[in-house]
C-alpha cells in the first residue's frame, strides 16, 4: 500500500501489515509504451513500469513509481504536452488514512549538473490530489482526458474492493473478482485546472456508466467538451473470464451493453443567476446538456454520437484540441471486432474496412509526410487472420487496404505491438524482435535519429487476401 502511518487507526495498521506480507501488484507491463525524457518504459496499471532499450527491445530494470510519487495504481495511458511533459493519474490507497486520486506530471527534461544524470522521474510534480468517495472502494479507471488547461477525470461506479484485492493472492483469485459495478451510484466528473492545481468547485455528475477509453477533450467558448466510449454496465469485463474463453467464444462473449461514443459538455464558469433546471451549454456544435441543480450541482446529459466502437484513436497532433475524426474497431454485441471504423464527428458519417476471416484490432496512425489535413494519414492496424496476424497499412481517407506493406507475422493476436516515434517496435512471444520503418502518430518530441534503420529479422510474406471489402455507411 502507499506507506500508511501505522499509528493512525486499526485499518491503517492492517494495511501496513498486509503490504509487507503479500506479493506486490502485478509488474506485467503489457499495455503501452511511455516516453519519459530520453527513456522508454513499458507500462501497466500498477505502480510498476519496465524500462526498455528502444533499439534492441531488451528489458532493463523494473521501476517503482512509489519511489517518486505515492501511488499504488496508475493508468497505462499517460498524456503528453507539446514540450514532451508526461501527465498521468494514479491511486494512493489508504495513504495517511485516505484513499486519493493523484494527478502528477513528469518533466520532459531535468536540469543539467552533477556527475550522475538524473531521471525525469526524480522530478515528479504532484498537480492535484482528489479524495476518493470511498476509502476501501475507489473507482477503477483506465484512461483520462486532457486539454491545454484542464484534466478530465471520471470517478465511475466501477469500483475496486481494496480488502478483496489485498487478499486476492492468498485466496487464489484474480483482480477481476475484486471489481464491482455499483449501478445505484452516479459517475462523478472532476475537472482539474492545470494552472491552479485545483478541481473546479462545481460538482458535475452523470448517470452510472463504465468507461475504459477517453477519446479526446477540448475547450470551446467557455465550455469543456470530452468524448468517451461508455458502457451501461461492466459485462464486457466479465467476458474475459477463462470459463467463457474456453467455451464457445462467440456464444459466451455476449455483452449486455454496446460500447457507445458519447460527448459530454461542462461549463467552465457557472452562471450564478441561471435558474434551476436550465441548460448551461449554449454551443451549437453539440446537443450535450448540463442542467443546473441546487447546491451548485450540475447534471450532465451526453450527446450520443455512435454505437458499436472501441479502442479509439485520433491524430494525436489534435489531442486536447478541437478535432473531427476518430479511428476505432467496430464492435456490436460481441467484444470481437470485425471492422475498422473511421468516424466523422462533424457529418456523423462513417467509413469501414473489413476482410473475410480477419479480426482487426486497435487502429494506429502513419502520418503522411507534410500532411496538412487532420485525416491525411495512413491508418495502420494489427490484423488477425485465424491465429496469425500481419501488419497492414491503408489510407485513412479511404481505408483502402494495401497488402504490399505486410512486414511480418504476429504469433498471438492479443500481444501488443509497441509504437515509438517514426518506428513500430514489435516483439513476439517466442520469436525475435523486429523493427518496421513505419511512422507513428505520436508527438514530434521523439527523436527519430535515436532509432537507426534495422532490417526485419522476421519477415514472412503472406499470400494477398483475395477478398476486400470497403463499406461506406
Amino acid at each position: 500500500m502507499a506507506y500508511p502511518d501505522p499509528s493512525k487507526n486499526i485499518f491503517s495498521r492492517a494495511f501496513s501489515y498486509l503490504s509487507h506480507t503479500i506479493p506486490d501488484f502485478t509488474d506485467n507491463c503489457l499495455i503501452n509504451i511511455m516516453r519519459c525524457g530520453e527513456d522508454f518504459y513499458a507500462t501497466t496499471e500498477t505502480n510498476y513500469i519496465r524500462k526498455i532499450n528502444p533499439q534492441t527491445l531488451e528489458t532493463l530494470e523494473k521501476v517503482d513509481y512509489r519511489k517518486y510519487v505515492t501511488v499504488n495504481l496508475a493508468t497505462a495511458h499517460p498524456h503528453y504536452d507539446a514540450a514532451g511533459n508526461v501527465f498521468n493519474i494514479g491511486t494512493a490507497i489508504v495513504d495517511n488514512g485516505k484513499t486519493r486520486y493523484v494527478v502528477f506530471k513528469i518533466p520532459a527534461a531535468v536540469p543539467e549538473g552533477g556527475m550522475k544524470k538524473k531521471s525525469p522521474l526524480e522530478h515528479v510534480e504532484v498537480l492535484c490530489s482528489i479524495a476518493s468517495r470511498s476509502l476501501f472502494s475507489p473507482s477503477y479507471y483506465h484512461s483520462f482526458g486532457i486539454t491545454e488547461n484542464y484534466i478530465v477525470f471520471l470517478e465511475q461506479p466501477f469500483k475496486m474492493d481494496i480488502l478483496k484485492m489485498a487478499t486476492a493472492y492468498i485466496r487464489g483469485v484474480s483482480w477481476a473478482s475484486c471489481l464491482t459495478f455499483h449501478k445505484e451510484d452516479m459517475t462523478y466528473i472532476h475537472i482539474i485546472d492545470q494552472r491552479t492545481g485545483k478541481p473546479l468547485p462545481t460538482k458535475f455528475y452523470t448517470d452510472p456508466m463504465v468507461v475504459f477509453h477517453h477519446v479526446n477533450a477540448y475547450e470551446e467558448d467557455g465550455c469543456l467538451l470530452f468524448d468517451v466510449i461508455a458502457y451501461k454496465d461492466s459485462s464486457l469485463y466479465q467476458n474475459f473470464n477463462l470459463a467463457n474463453l474456453n467455451q464457445d467464444l462467440e456464444e459466451n462473449c455476449k455483452v449486455t451493453s454496446i460500447p457507445t461514443l458519447k460527448r459530454f459538455a461542462v461549463p467552465l464558469c457557472m452562471d450564478k443567476n441561471a435558474e434551476v433546471g436550465s441548460n448551461l451549454i449554449k454551443l451549437a456544435s453539440t446537443t450535450a446538456r448540463a442542467l443546473k441543480e441546487k447546491d451548485d450541482q450540475v447534471y450532465c446529459q451526453p450527446e450520443l454520437l455512435y454505437e458499436g466502437l472501441e479502442l479509439p484513436g485520433i491524430n494525436y497532433a489534435h489531442n486536447g484540441k478541437q478535432y473531427r475524426y476518430i479511428y476505432a474497431a467496430q464492435v456490436q454485441w460481441s467484444p470481437i471486432p470485425t471492422k475498422v471504423l473511421k468516424y466523422d464527428i462533424v457529418t456523423k458519417s462513417s467509413l469501414t474496412w473489413s476482410e473475410e476471416h480477419c479480426w482487426p484490432a486497435e487502429p494506429l496512425f502513419v502520418p503522411t509526410p507534410g500532411a496538412k489535413d487532420e485525416d491525411d494519414e495512413d491508418a495502420s492496424f494489427n490484423q488477425q487472420e485465424a491465429t496469425m496476424g500481419q501488419l497492414s497499412a491503408g489510407s485513412s481517407k479511404a481505408l483502402v487496404h494495401r497488402p504490399e506493406n505486410h512486414d511480418g507475422i504476429l504469433s498471438q493476436w492479443w500481444l501488443p505491438w509497441l509504437l515509438l516515434h517514426h518506428w513500430v517496435l514489435v516483439k513476439f512471444q517466442g520469436s525475435p524482435a523486429f523493427k518496421c520503418s513505419i511512422q507513428s502518430h505520436t508527438s514530434s518530441f521523439y527523436d527519430k535519429e535515436s532509432l537507426p534503420v534495422v532490417k526485419p529479422i522476421v519477415s514472412r510474406p503472406r499470400p494477398v487476401p483475395s477478398r476486400k471489402q470497403v463499406c461506406r455507411s
